[in-house]
């Protein structure tokens, strides 16, 4: 027997006006159709049909996990300081971290990730290589305090997460407990009906050897992503990389040039007459407080989240004026790699060795002509640090790359032995020494998926959730008066006893055009009506996906509904 719910008793009301904050279309259509309702800045309440939705979605998750052989616990979100300390991230986390004391003076904070305490549960459970290997997961509510919560429950300071990890003695074990993973989330996506991609990404400061995501295009996504249209090369942006390919060539001598009132690339490009991409840029930056300059072809930028990444988890912040003042080496706007002696300098790998721009000259109003990199300069690191475009070549096969915005809504790590080194996670080896294990971590976003859900499955007319996460089956609508109603109630009901999970439209004083768009915003995947044809025992059985309607008699509903 399945839930019947009626809407004369739900505790949901429908909008028929986007709300005013909302951008995204998740956002307008999961407020407007009562799944969701704001509480304050980035934190939601979830109404029966959300959390209908949500459910499923666990449910989902929950059955792939148990498939691999994954043990689910539940840790606490209020979590003690000292761990987190420990591993460096009650620094690194800076203003994402709620934190908190209790009466004693103790400091707290609300989780954002687990891999500390699952660290540290692991270390008290498995003392030997025979506890092992193990996989761990829970579905947990998660914090991290954002700048700027925005998008509905796409980037909230509160969301439901599936995190898990994987213990095992080998970097053989590590890699087949990813793969495991890797499997589980490509069946988890599918049967939540998510159109996906498996991209590589940076670590940054989760550490580890091996990282990928997982994608779902959509126009509100907030990650870029690069997909090559020739081959199977897909990444997020941060992780594209350019092949380091030494130039050679002859080169005239340096030639300093007269460039009054040009610090910045555009304005040099023009009084010489040059396009950008001759020009050298040296963006000066400070990691960790010590000044950094990084270079790259003048006509492209850097991306400071790469750079973040690439140098994690030091911390990158732009210079200001005042980091010039007593430092007659870097001149404003006229900065060049040459004679930088005080000054470690990163380049992108287009400055590769043998190339020669036109850059500053480390004087006022002047440039230098012909600076040739491996002659005049050397680079301390080169690292990838453009922003990506459209038509950069695929590093796999060359081909001009696409790019499209992308919801995250997974992540698998190779973390390795970063955490276990931390807390010294020890098992005692079949030799019968100590053996260090080596961890994976993977995250599903959980209520990120439900946004993502709507944002690719919507139409004009509403939500159009897939059935495997629909908050019922069949939306059963009474389109009329008393004979409707009590027609579309007993179907309900029939449906339910068949195990059908059943919404049923049974509000009064509800106008049937109210009700039809109604079941359209909603979004469960079959509508029945029961409307003029009831005193018939007809009923009208609409596909909400496609639209395709039919009329057919009330047993013949039900067996279609129950098939």
């Amino acid at each position: 027997m399945a839930q019947v719910q009626r809407m004369s008793r739900l505790m949901a009301k429908t909008l028929r006006d986007d709300p005013a904050d909302a951008e995204t279309l998740s956002h307008k259509l999961l407020v407007r159709a009562g799944y969701v309702r704001r509480n304050s800045a980035g934190i939601w309440t979830w109404l029966p049909l959300g959390k209908k939705v949500l459910d499923n979605i666990s449910r989902v998750v929950r059955e792939e996990m148990d498939a691999i052989g994954a043990q689910e616990v539940l840790l606490p979100a209020l979590l003690p300081k000292e761990p987190y300390e420990a591993s460096g991230r009650w620094e690194e986390y800076g203003d994402l971290l709620f934190r908190l004391r209790d009466r004693k003076g103790g400091e707290y904070l609300l989780g954002p990730t687990h891999e500390e305490i699952f660290t540290l549960l692991v270390k008290d459970q498995a003392s030997s290589y025979k506890d092992l290997p193990v996989m761990l997961y829970q579905i947990q509510t998660k914090y991290r305090d954002e700048a700027r919560p925005r998008s509905g429950v796409l980037r909230g300071r509160e969301f439901h997460m599936k995190d898990s990890y994987s213990f095992d003695t080998t970097d053989e074990g590590l890699a087949e407990s990813y793969r495991l993973h890797r499997e589980a989330y490509r069946k988890i996506f599918t049967r939540l009906g998510l159109d996906f991609r498996i991209v590589s990404a940076v670590s940054g400061a989760m550490g580890g050897s091996a990282s990928e995501e997982f994608l779902a295009p959509a126009a509100a996504g907030e990650d870029t992503f690069a997909d090559c249209p020739a081959c199977d090369y897909a990444a997020n942006t941060e992780a594209v990389t350019f092949a380091l390919a030494p130039v050679s060539g002859e080169h005239g001598p340096v030639e300093e040039l007269d460039t009054p009132d040009t610090p910045t690339i555009e304005s040099l490009a023009a009084h010489l007459g040059v396009p950008a991409s001759a020009t050298l840029k040296n963006l000066l930056v400070k990691v960790d407080g010590e000044i950094v300059a990084v270079g790259v072809p003048g006509d492209r930028e850097v991306d400071l989240g790469k750079l973040g990444e690439h140098l994690a988890p030091a911390v990158v912040e732009l210079v200001t004026a005042e980091d010039f003042v007593g430092r007659d080496d870097l001149v404003r706007g006229y900065v060049g790699p040459q004679g930088l002696e005080k000054v470690r300098y990163i380049a992108d790998p287009r400055v590769a060795p043998g190339t020669a721009w036109i850059t500053g000259a480390n004087k006022a109003d002047t440039h230098a002509r012909n600076v040739v990199a491996g002659r005049d300069f050397e680079v301390d690191d080169y690292l990838d640090v453009v922003v990506v475009e459209e038509g950069d070549p695929c590093p796999a096969c060359g081909t001009g790359l696409k790019l499209d915005r992308a919801i995250e809504i997974g992540h698998i790590f190779q973390l390795g032995r970063k955490y276990a080194d931390t807390f010294q996670l020890d098992v005692l080896g079949q030799q019968g020494k100590p053996v260090r294990v080596t961890m994976g971590s993977y995250g599903i976003g959980v209520s990120r998926a439900v946004a993502a859900l709507a944002e690719q499955s919507a139409d004009e007319q509403g939500l159009c959730w897939p059935k495997e996460i629909a908050p019922a089956d069949v939306h059963v609508v009474a389109a009329g008066k008393a004979l409707q109603t009590e027609l579309a109630l007993d179907v309900a009901d029939r449906l339910g006893a068949a195990g059908v999970r059943v919404l049923v439209d049974d509000r009064a004083g509800v106008s049937p055009g109210v009700k039809f768009t109604d079941a359209e915003l909603i979004g469960v995947p079959k509508i029945l009506v029961a409307g003029r044809r009831s005193a018939e025992g007809v009923l009208e059985l609409k596909d909400r996906r496609t639209g395709e309607r039919e009329e057919l008699t009330v047993d013949e509903a039900i067996a279609r509904l129950t098939a």
